[in-house]
C-alpha cells in the first residue's frame, strides 16, 4: 500500500483519535493536523501537533505530537512524524517532542529518526479528594520522551 500526506480539519482528526487511539481521548486542541491517506484517498493514520503539555517545555519554539491514531497501516505512523517534524520547521518552530508509554517500542519514532532524551516514571495522577480529577490513561505508568531530530544552523 502506498501512503501520502494529506491535510486533515482538527474536527476530523479527533474523530479518528477517538474511533483508532488505543489509550487516549482525542487531544482539547491542536495546532495543526496531519494525515496519510492510501491510493483510494482513505484516511489510514492522523497526527495531531500542538503545544506542550507540560509547561516546563511550552517556550514558544516548541511542539508537541499529542497524538498519533493508525489503523494499523503499516509505516504510517513513521511517514506522519516525519511530516510533523517538517510542518513544525516550516511554521518556525526549533523542537518537537512526544511521549511513549512504557511498554511501547517507539519504533516508529526511531524509523523517523527520533531520539529519546528522557524516562519519566509513573506518577501519581491528578485526582484529590479536594480537586476530583478523571484517569487520563497515563496515571502509574512510565513515560520516555522523545525529540526530532535537532536544527542544526
Amino acid at each position: 500500500m502506498t501512503l501520502h500526506l494529506v491535510p486533515v480539519r482538527s474536527r476530523a482528526a479527533k474523530d479518528f483519535v477517538r474511533t483508532w487511539h488505543r489509550h487516549h481521548r482525542p487531544p482539547a486542541g491542536m495546532v495543526f493536523a496531519v494525515g496519510a491517506a492510501d491510493e483510494a484517498g482513505v484516511l489510514r493514520a492522523v497526527a495531531t501537533v500542538g503545544r506542550p503539555v507540560a509547561r516546563a517545555w511550552d517556550d514558544g519554539s516548541t511542539l508537541e505530537v499529542t497524538r498519533t491514531a493508525s489503523d494499523g497501516t503499516r509505516n504510517a505512523n513513521s511517514l506522519l512524524y516525519g511530516a510533523s517534524w517538517r510542518a513544525a520547521k516550516a511554521l518556525g518552530y526549533r523542537r518537537l517532542i512526544t511521549y511513549t508509554q512504557d511498554g511501547e517500542t517507539g519504533a516508529s519514532l526511531r524509523g523517523a529518526g527520533w531520539c529519546v532524551i528522557a524516562h519519566r516514571p509513573p506518577r501519581r495522577g491528578w485526582h484529590t479528594p479536594s480537586r476530583p480529577r478523571a484517569p487520563q490513561g497515563t496515571d502509574h505508568i512510565a513515560r520516555t520522551v522523545w525529540e526530532a531530530p535537532l536544527i542544526t544552523d
